[in-house]
């Protein structure tokens, strides 16, 4: 069955195009918390959320729950229909939690065509579900997610610490060369995280921070765009940082990438790509995949007289999944900023190393 629901999501992407979708242009402006909801005019879109977790005695946990929506049929493309088995979207999600404190990782994945209300987007409560794992909003930027796989669970209560932060400008963030190469994108950077992790040492009731990232888009990567690092911190001053880079074929780094800052009284620094250095360290080569995986970074912002050294809180966060694995994890980071010594955690996405980005290109 997830076989069968991969290759329609392929055919879709690769042979039927993106003609009939709305690309992300400049001028949307965002409302809230209409905006936390779906927008189905777009041909992808997801709802991200990751986070550093930690108990009483200081046990460490990573986490990540994310939902994604996939097009099929544009609205308006075909006439409605009332059959339960019609589906205009497919539906996944990821999630994974990190035991820091033992070095385990565990990650699992999820899809439907939903049909029969087995996944979807938008009730009464909840803003996304599939199969048990769901998120709901709970107040204009407060949320709940839970989700269960076997042994591991989260189940964890999100409140707001700053506002919702717009990235890019005119309200896209591009991504390449053209129209619609680019994606509407916001965060709620800093949100109070308590609940429970459960693993199979037991449940563990949790407090921490976690990010999260929504963005909706139709064209993807271009052809020369291999894939892509994205990080997000939080420092122990208050302030914030998502910065991202875009690598190429060539070996160098696309001129679209960039980030935020947000500083402890939220106010927003855009990054643009000739702002920072990033340059990789240590590789980690997966078992599995043989993708080698930088887990050591150095990064530098002179404008913000900042200079990081960024590391993996664990080398093996890499989500073996069909059609694209890739890591994502917890890091750490320490370093200097405006001449005083800054420390934070974050997470750190990267693709395109242990398989292709299959998919995600729009074409040339």
């Amino acid at each position: 069955m997830i076989r069968r629901f991969l290759v329609i999501w392929l055919f879709h992407n690769f042979y039927l195009g993106a003609a009939d979708w709305k690309p992300a242009v400049p001028g949307w402006e965002y409302s809230f918390p209409g905006d936390h909801g779906n927008h189905d005019g777009f041909k992808t879109e997801w709802w991200y959320f990751t986070g550093n977790l930690q108990d009483a005695t200081g046990r460490e946990f990573g986490y990540q729950l994310t939902f994604f929506r996939q097009g099929i049929i544009p609205p308006g493309k075909h006439p409605e229909a009332s059959s339960q088995f019609l589906s205009r979207d497919i539906y996944f999600a990821h999630f994974a939690v990190s035991e820091i404190s033992d070095g385990r990782f565990h990650f699992a994945q999820r899809l439907s065509r939903g049909a029969f209300g087995e996944a979807g987007l938008g009730d009464k409560y909840r803003l996304a579900w599939i199969k048990g794992w769901e998120c709901e909003l709970i107040g204009e930027h407060n949320f709940r997610i839970s989700a269960k796989d076997g042994k591991h669970a989260i189940d964890l209560k999100l409140q707001p610490g700053k506002e919702p932060v717009i990235h890019g400008t005119d309200g896209i963030s591009r991504k390449g060369e053209g129209e619609g190469r680019a994606s509407h994108y916001y965060s709620l950077t800093r949100l109070k995280t308590s609940g429970v992790v459960t693993t199979p040492d037991g449940s563990f009731d949790v407090t921490g921070s976690s990010w999260f990232d929504h963005e909706w888009a139709t064209n993807q990567l271009a052809p020369h765009q291999t894939g892509w690092d994205w990080f997000s911190l939080h420092f122990e001053d208050g302030s914030d940082l998502m910065i991202f880079q875009i690598r190429t074929k060539d070996g160098g780094r696309d001129i679209h990438s960039g980030g935020t800052f947000i500083g402890a009284d939220g106010k927003i620094t855009a990054i643009t790509n000739d702002m920072f250095d990033l340059t990789p360290g240590t590789l980690w080569k997966s078992p599995s995949s043989k993708g080698e995986y930088p887990v050591t970074w150095s990064l530098k912002i002179p404008s913000l007289d900042m200079n990081l050294n960024i590391s993996a809180a664990q080398k093996n966060q890499e989500l073996l999944l069909s059609p694209i694995s890739y890591w994502e994890g917890a890091i750490r980071a320490e370093g200097i900023s405006r001449q005083k010594s800054i420390s934070g955690k974050g997470y750190l996405e990267m693709t395109g190393y242990g398989s292709p980005i299959v998919g995600m290109q729009a074409s040339p």
